[in-house]
């Protein structure tokens, strides 16, 4: 007999925020320089440059193939999330650093990833998540630098963009984001470039009503 006055569950609308989350702290450049300098192996080196100077995830650095780096033209094919390819400018120096491991550390290999394990039993197939997480553990130890995590890197990059004013939309191709406002939270974490921004507005605006 109630039935009628239930209370009807009421549409949801399919309009959905995403929920914020949390971007762990960029490194410092003195922290960053020192994280790297204490790295002792080409291939090391190279995968710390690829995060903090190419932008790459740790998870990309890994699977990528010797074809995927055209180290002449300086040009990254990385696979991302979802399968899907983007291509990444190569730093000058860390093109010179992946050809130095190539040429001179990579161990001889049937693999076709870039990376590979140096020493032991797995010498030869390609470098793991756990290892890599095992020779950033090492390295923080060394150097002290608590925060000196491999996605830590990217996110440093990240920052310096937003620091050094780059367009939004060019920093979300780089950093292979699939919603722009991902990209817009280092803006947030920039907030030096933010009130240049501001300023600079302000200036144009006031010339203008002159």
């Amino acid at each position: 007999m109630l039935a009628h006055t239930r209370r009807r569950r009421q549409p949801r609308s399919a309009l959905r925020l995403r929920e914020s989350k949390k971007l762990p702290v960029a490194l410092s450049a003195p922290d960053a320089a020192k994280l790297v300098a204490s790295l002792r192996t080409w291939r090391d080196r190279a995968i710390a440059g690829l995060m903090l100077w190419c932008g790459l995830r740790s998870s990309e650095v890994l699977t990528l193939a010797v074809k995927d780096v055209d180290i002449g033209g300086r040009w990254v094919t990385v696979t991302g999330k979802g399968a899907k390819q983007r291509r990444v400018p190569l730093d000058a120096d860390v093109a010179s650093v992946i050809d130095v491991y190539l040429l001179a550390e990579r161990p001889a290999s049937d693999s076709d990833r870039l990376f590979l394990v140096a020493k032991g039993a797995n010498r030869g197939q390609g470098l793991t998540a756990a290892g890599l997480r095992t020779i950033f553990r090492y390295h923080r130890g060394l150097t002290g630098i608590a925060g000196g995590h491999p996605h830590a890197l990217r996110h440093t990059f990240g920052t310096t963009l937003a620091e050094a004013g780059v367009d939004l939309a060019v920093m979300q191709a780089l950093l292979g984001h699939a919603h722009v406002d991902t990209t817009a939270r280092y803006v947030h974490l920039a907030p030096a470039h933010v009130k240049g921004e501001f300023d600079a507005a302000r200036a144009r605006i006031r010339a203008q009503t002159r």
